[in-house]
């Protein structure tokens, strides 16, 4: 099969089949993803003619009478052996071992042939990497293997391409994650002693209600069946119906997640708008009045309690003053400033620090000192040289706050009853509705992971260390 050389996409092509094959656990994909045009491929090596069989080399080195040379020397090595350690050994004993010695030679023996023959002739010995190479080396072999094997390509351009390859292997892990996180959380509430259908419909309920009611929502079935039920219901988006109120889970969740975006969003815009700056001062001027008064103020925002705050707020600035709604309301937002100032006084405080201590400990560099001396202003060196290198632990702690918040922020929800998740999580954990917990739990899980995966990407944007191990494949 003539392989279409001039082709620079046919080339590319083979050259990243080739590398991504000589890897084991991407060799697998690789030919799943392309099961029957690798069926095709392999029908036509082992049958074609075209394989390298060892068994005409084996042949060639019997007849050479080499064979019985080695076969007489290994014999007598091991003659020498039991001699020299004193072990005795029967003739039948000894022609045995040489049996097993003189097939392991013969085979080293052959594969050191047929290096030195394709070395002499300047090829390479038929292999099947090489048969399917020669496949998609042509323009037919290459146009019917996106036929047969479209998904091979996607997989071989994942790999070839290292940031999304580790993104996608980032969100198979989430995957695991979400399953694992599903079955733990299904079985505590499995082996709970509470009965969700004497929570629900309570104590005057008779014995038929409470069995229609657990027959209506599988609680009879084996414990195997709830949980692929539940399994299968995270690929399907379909937790099915809470137990109280027969709402669809999954269009509760989704109905009640925009406003804890919005609030969530506002508090982190609200807290590095303040702590940015603020902390990057402070580690400037370290040890003055500012500083000082800084850490204070921090160690306050992370040590107040989120409902106190909330109430005091409402005290203030909705009874007292009537500046602002007490509660949340859809037609204003203005009822949204005073939840995201509260929940973002944490956040605040908390990012405030870490850039401080951050900034503070980059200042101190020998690189630092480098740009000072090569006469940058003060303004340049902090801003150009010091924040871009701090900011990774800073990061971080943003992240991390930030899928805690999207999680839902069940105090604050609650202080100025706002239908958020958080507030919902925690309605249906005292009934408990296990549906509704489940697809809460799921809900946490995904955030939190993709939430995760967005700041370890972020890292490689922040440091080219990172990047370059994402891009040789390392990360």
């Amino acid at each position: 099969m003539k392989v279409e050389r001039n082709s620079p996409l046919l080339t590319n092509i083979r050259y990243y089949y080739e590398r991504a094959y000589r890897k084991k656990s991407w060799r697998f994909g690789l030919i799943g993803f392309g099961l029957l045009f690798h069926v095709l491929v392999a029908l036509k090596y082992f049958l074609g003619g075209t394989r390298t069989d060892d068994s005409h080399w084996r042949e060639e080195f019997i007849k050479s009478g080499q064979a019985e040379a080695l076969k007489e020397k290994l014999k007598k090595q091991e003659i020498k052996k039991n001699e020299y350690l004193g072990i005795v050994k029967t003739p039948t004993q000894i022609e045995n071992d040489t049996e097993k010695l003189f097939k392991s030679e013969l085979t080293k023996t052959v594969e050191q042939l047929k290096k030195i023959h394709y070395q002499e002739k300047g090829t390479e010995p038929d292999t099947y990497l090489k048969a399917t190479l020669a496949a998609i080396g042509t323009w037919p072999g290459f146009i019917l293997s996106i036929i047969l094997a479209w998904p091979m390509y996607i997989y071989l351009l994942i790999l070839s391409l290292p940031t999304l390859h580790y993104i996608v292997n980032r969100l198979v892990m989430m995957l695991f994650v979400i399953v694992g996180v599903t079955v733990i959380v299904f079985t505590l509430l499995y082996l709970s002693p509470s009965d969700p259908a004497v929570n629900i419909l309570g104590d005057q309920a008779t014995d038929a209600q409470y069995e229609a009611f657990r027959q209506l929502h599988g609680l009879n079935d084996p414990y195997l069946v709830q949980l692929g039920r539940t399994i299968k219901g995270i690929f399907a988006f379909d937790l099915g119906n809470a137990y109280q109120g027969n709402e669809q889970v999954v269009a509760t969740i989704m109905r009640r997640f925009p406003v804890t975006l919005r609030l969530t969003i506002m508090a982190l815009t609200l807290s590095l708008s303040v702590a940015l700056p603020a902390g990057i001062y402070a580690a400037v001027k370290a040890n003055s009045t500012f500083d000082n008064l800084f850490m204070l103020i921090a160690l306050i925002g992370i040590s107040i309690p989120s409902f106190w705050q909330g109430l005091i707020f409402i005290l203030n600035f909705s009874i007292n003053l009537g500046w602002l709604p007490a509660t949340y309301s859809t037609s204003n937002s203005l009822s949204l400033l005073m939840p995201a100032v509260v929940l973002g006084t944490g956040l605040m405080a908390s990012v405030a620090r870490m850039t401080r201590s951050s900034t503070l400990e980059v200042i101190n560099e020998d690189y630092i000192l480098t740009a000072r001396a090569k006469g940058l202003s003060h303004t340049r060196v902090i801003l150009r040289h010091a924040v871009p290198n701090a900011l990774i632990p800073i990061v971080t702690v943003v992240g991390l706050q930030f899928g805690g918040m999207l999680g839902g922020s069940s105090v604050t929800e609650k202080v100025f009853n706002i239908n958020g998740i958080g507030s919902y999580i925690v309605d249906k954990q005292f009934i408990p509705d296990i549906p509704s917990v489940m697809g809460g739990v799921i809900y946490i899980a995904i955030i939190l992971s993709v939430v995760n995966m967005f700041i370890d990407v972020m890292y490689s944007f922040l440091d080219p260390r990172i990047r370059s191990r994402i891009q040789k494949g390392r990360g």
